[in-house]
């Protein structure tokens, strides 16, 4: 099932259910997969991108609860937070930071990467391996811990 279906379902589910918050988060998804439909770009919805648009949700809800955290509004912080828990279950499993070592240690052997001027050389490769399966904060900082 796809996501643009199986959105549809847990929408009829939400509605059904009479929970507002997960109903409200599930018609943001849905109106990103319809933007994305309606861009004109020509692109078709495919498992890439749509990890691409959740991925995008969830990083502007990690944003917005660390926005409001600092501004003391942790009512917010808490309802984004569950927001994020909602996204996060349609992207896929999210890997442990022994996982994100051991991939870049991978990685990092296979292209002879071994000092901090290999960086921008190693990222990439990382980002390309990990996209949508782990948070870009985490493995940037995990990158440059490797290669210190």
């Amino acid at each position: 099932m796809n996501l643009r279906d199986r959105i549809n379902e847990d929408l009829k589910t939400a509605m059904k259910s009479g929970d507002k918050l997960r109903l409200e988060t599930i018609r943001s998804i849905r109106a990103l997969i319809l933007e994305f439909e309606k861009s004109g770009t020509g692109k078709e919805l495919n498992v890439e991108e749509e990890v691409k648009l959740l991925s995008s949700a969830a990083k502007k809800r990690k944003d917005a609860i660390e926005q409001y955290r600092l501004a003391k509004r942790e009512d917010l912080a808490v309802k984004e937070e569950k927001e994020l828990k909602i996204i996060q279950e349609y992207l896929p499993k999210q890997l442990t930071e022994d996982e994100i070592k051991a991939e870049i240690k991978k990685i990092a052997e296979a292209i002879g990467a071994k000092t901090k001027e290999d960086f921008p050389k190693l990222m990439p490769h990382v980002m390309k391996e990990l996209k949508g399966k782990a948070d870009g904060k985490i493995v940037k900082a995990a990158v440059e811990s490797y290669l210190s």
